[in-house]
């Protein structure tokens, strides 16, 4: 099975996928770029010390600090897609948007503050076309990473849904069945949002630094998210870039046309 099928595969299947990234010196760059930032706000480059320089009340202005920061270029987006470009491809095409704004988590060791309960991205207002590019800028494992729900096991949460008093006793009911995610620098993770996923208290003495965007098919249903608001195009075909420029001299006349 060549590496293609093994992403569509995979994709369908388990409803994700860890890829390594070939373009290594895009994803060198982003994270030298942020080291270069904490540096400025005298915080040590090494991103899985950046705990032993703050506070858990200083985190979320760090983080919302970079996040501004790192988004207000005008190179970041395109260069994050870039580390995965192949394989988002793979999944839904050449006609592509993405977020316009790449997410940033930080979660120090013990901080119950950056806890994401269980959760599906739908059911908080985005598409079900829409998946997710989740990049570690260090190595992740156990509780340091992320959880995903096993597929066969999310499909039977989706059906008895209405059984559930609350996400909290779905949480307790699958916790056991969820799997964490361990990845070294220099791989990335595609997962399909309709998963139930999230993460706990980081329990080792790393920080844990990632990014994540939404990407999807331009012309597939959108939700609360609309493009121009939420998502830019990235990628056009040249047949659908003929379409959006064609003008028809009779378009009114076959518009009355009864």
């Amino acid at each position: 099975m060549n590496y293609k099928d093994r992403i569509k595969k995979n994709f369908l299947k388990k409803g994700y996928f860890i890829f390594k990234i070939k373009k290594k010196n895009n994803l060198l760059k982003i994270r030298k770029y942020i080291q270069n930032l904490i540096k400025k706000k005298n915080i040590g480059s090494n991103l899985n010390k950046t705990h032993n320089f703050l506070d858990n009340k200083e985190l979320n202005s760090l983080r919302m600090k970079v996040h501004s920061e790192m988004n207000l270029t005008n190179w970041f987006s395109k260069t994050y897609y870039q580390l995965a470009s192949d394989e988002i491809r793979e999944i839904c095409g050449e006609d592509l948007v993405m977020q316009k704004k790449v997410n940033l988590s930080i979660q120090f060791p013990l901080d119950d503050s950056s806890i994401l309960p269980l959760h599906s991205d739908v059911w908080t207002g985005c598409s079900p076309f829409e998946f997710v590019l989740w990049i570690p800028l260090v190595n992740v494992y156990k509780t340091k990473s992320m959880y995903i729900l096993d597929a066969k096991v999310n499909e039977k949460i989706y059906k008895n849904y209405n059984k559930f008093k609350s996400i909290g006793e779905i949480e307790k009911k699958v916790l056991k069945n969820c799997k964490w995610l361990n990845l070294k620098f220099g791989y990335g993770l595609i997962f399909n949002q309709q998963l139930l996923h999230g993460n706990t208290i980081n329990k080792t003495k790393e920080t844990r630094w990632s990014l994540n965007c939404r990407f999807k098919s331009t012309f597939t249903p959108y939700a609360i998210k609309d493009i121009g608001e939420t998502f830019i195009p990235i990628s056009t075909t040249p047949l659908t870039e003929l379409g959006l420029n064609y003008k028809d001299p009779n378009y009114e006349k076959k518009k009355f046309r009864s």
